[in-house]
């Protein structure tokens, strides 16, 4: 190998908890620059939460290009980044860094990534009455999206109260409580799911409540998470006759922009869903 192919070999990253090897960003990721003619590999990295700062401040050390910041780090991480794009500064949650010269740079492709997963399907949220539960990170990005594409009202359910109204609170959103959803019928056009539960094994609780949930006048279910069967609220947009729709587009449109950030390099999201479903 000269040494002009190891100036221009790059090391890409995703940081997460335990639940970062069942991410498909690595698998997808390689495959996709390996097609693109990109000298570089994808890795994961199980980081705990106390080393979290440390980490990100090696990725400079290590000469990592990039990184994608998972559950449950992506608002933890901000203090540890150097500047951040406008978007991710207004949602106060990123998922992208990106070397800009010296610096870390934060960006938050989430959200352009519902945006787009939300036109694929030409679904829009203009004058409609919205339901996100969580108020994580993703939360945070789906609140941004909805309000940036005109939804009429966006309400905000989820365990913690306090998360619940910050959230609310950036997008003049209504926090409502778990209880309130089991108990009266929801008043939204779009539910989407931005919690990291989809299933009865993660959470008895949530499961319940997705049983409970009265939703006459909803179009779309949307949930953020992939590859989770039995789903819960696929379950919920079949007894309602509801379009469905997982995070698996989310995901590919998220990539395809952060590989963009990192690289220059604009890759079609067909060549991400060819790597996916391989």
């Amino acid at each position: 190998m000269s040494h002009t192919d190891h100036q221009s070999y790059r090391v890409f990253c995703i940081i997460s908890d335990h639940r970062v090897f069942a991410s498909k960003s690595p698998t997808v990721f390689n495959r996709v620059m390996k097609k693109a003619g990109l000298n570089a590999t994808y890795v994961p990295f199980q980081v705990e939460a106390k080393y979290l700062g440390e980490a990100v401040r090696s990725l400079k050390i290590l000469n990592i290009a990039g990184a994608n910041i998972a559950v449950p780090y992506k608002e933890a991480v901000i203090p540890y980044i150097d500047v951040l794009s406008e978007s991710a500064n207004i949602i106060g949650a990123i998922n992208t860094i990106a070397m800009n010269g010296d610096q870390l740079k934060g960006y938050n492709t989430n959200a352009i990534g519902i945006m787009d997963a939300l036109e694929d399907i030409g679904f829009n949220p203009a004058g409609k009455k919205a339901l996100i539960l969580g108020a994580g990170g993703a939360a945070k990005a789906v609140a941004f999206v909805l309000k940036w594409l005109k939804a009429e009202q966006i309400y905000i359910a989820a365990r913690n109260a306090p998360k619940t109204r910050n959230v609310a609170s950036r997008v003049r959103g209504t926090p409502i409580s778990l209880d309130d959803l089991a108990n009266d019928s929801v008043p939204a056009h779009i539910i989407i799911n931005a919690t990291t539960v989809s299933s009865l094994a993660e959470s008895q609780e949530m499961s319940e409540l997705a049983q409970k949930m009265n939703v006459p006048g909803c179009e779309l279910i949307f949930d953020l998470n992939y590859g989770r069967e039995p789903n819960i609220w696929k379950t919920l947009s079949k007894d309602y006759d509801v379009r469905f729709m997982d995070g698996l587009s989310t995901l590919i449109h998220q990539a395809r922009n952060s590989l963009a950030l990192w690289t220059g390099v604009d890759v079609k999201a067909e060549d991400f869903k060819n790597a996916l479903a391989d």
